[in-house]
């Protein structure tokens, strides 16, 4: 499977508990469960403005429109929600 991006969507948990190490992701042009399935145990890098990498493991898909859940440790800033991420 090719290289591609992915948005960070959001921190995974509940309205009172956030995880920070697990990050709900929306790789672009998947869009459905299955295509997300595909994915699982492919790495995904965050660079920081300052150029350092955080390297994450896509876990499993979430819900039914092609999201996925990674994890990262340790885990992503706020700042990462909203930006770009490089499924390798």
């Amino acid at each position: 499977m090719p290289r591609g991006k992915a948005i960070v969507l959001a921190y995974a948990g509940t309205h009172e508990h956030q995880d920070n190490h697990h990050m709900i992701l929306k790789p672009l042009g998947v869009d459905g469960r299955e295509q997300a399935a595909r994915l699982i145990g492919r790495k995904v890098v965050w660079r920081t403005p300052t150029g350092k990498k955080m390297v994450g493991k896509i876990l499993k898909p979430h819900g039914n429109r092609g999201e996925v859940k990674a994890y990262f440790k340790p885990g992503l800033p706020g700042q990462a929600l909203g930006d770009y991420v490089e499924i390798l």
